[in-house]
């Protein structure tokens, strides 16, 4: 099998079940960010502090690829032939946040993305999470969604959010924190 089809050369996609849509439809536009959210992950998965986390990044991904599957099928598609997502897959996300937080010093403000590469990369991870959660509502605004997908997409941003805070702790760097500058008063 080819890699190319030149079936998109005039800017449409199929779904799983056929139908074309514009390369620029929200639904493409969805599944396409949550395929680059799993790319930042694989690299967040890489990176020498993850090396006891390979595993649960590597199922994060995993669940990335279920909800693209998700997001480029047919509704009809969704109920027969697809993985599924559960609760427990939100539920196991919870449960690494609350570990994390049991073991990192309390948040004492908001926290600006760096101090070290890996940290940077999870922000970005983080940040492109979001606008998958973003595209996803967009396309649950007009088309079936299945809640969950939206609930999990909201519980990994915050994961990789405290994901980053436990890098920098286990890397022994200074959390980058926001100290807003205030005008005086006149």
């Amino acid at each position: 099998m080819k890699i190319y089809t030149k079936t998109g050369d005039r800017g449409t996609t199929s779904l799983i079940g056929g139908t074309r849509l514009s390369k620029a439809h929200v639904r493409i536009d969805a599944y396409g960010t949550v395929d680059e959210l799993n790319s930042y992950i694989g690299m967040l998965r890489d990176q020498p502090v993850n090396e006891q986390r390979r595993d649960l990044l590597k199922e994060i991904q995993d669940r990335l690829f279920t909800i693209g599957s998700h997001l480029a099928s047919e509704s009809d598609q969704v109920k027969r032939v697809l993985p599924d997502l559960l609760d427990t897959d939100v539920t196991l996300l919870e449960t690494e946040m609350d570990v994390i937080d049991s073991q990192i010093p309390p948040l004492r403000a908001f926290v600006l993305p760096g101090g070290h590469q890996s940290v940077s990369f999870g922000h970005i991870a983080r940040t492109v999470c979001r606008r998958a959660e973003r595209a996803v509502i967009h396309l649950q605004q007009g088309e079936e969604v299945e809640d969950i997908v939206v609930r999990y997409l909201n519980r990994l941003s915050d994961y990789l959010f405290m994901l980053c805070r436990a890098m920098t702790y286990e890397l022994e760097i200074e959390e980058v924190t926001w100290k807003p500058r205030v005008a005086p008063k006149k």
